[in-house]
């Protein structure tokens, strides 16, 4: 019975820890590590170190060398081609 209990407190400790990793603002999710992206962006934030396609379809990019991801706000970021924006492609 104890050891069950030990079991169970540990399992719920590492599920919990994997969820903190999940978040956004300090980088990618770990499911989304090794992701191949394309896009489309006008240059509006300058330049950007690293990026990823969030589950709802918007792009969190790094403009500090990969450090902290912010969510495109503008629609700066495309999946496909516009008028005044360049095609980039990328791997996290």
């Amino acid at each position: 019975m104890k050891a069950t209990a030990i079991a169970l407190i540990a399992a719920i400790g590492a599920a919990g820890a994997l969820t903190a990793c999940a978040g956004y603002g300090y980088g990618p999710p770990g499911y989304q590590a090794d992701v191949y992206y394309n896009g489309y962006y006008d240059d509006y934030y300058g330049p950007f170190y690293g990026g990823y396609w969030g589950p709802s379809g918007v792009f969190y990019y790094s403009d500090r060398y990969g450090r902290q991801f912010r969510p495109d706000v503008g629609n700066h970021f495309r999946h496909n081609a516009a008028s005044g924006y360049h095609s980039f492609h990328g791997h996290r």
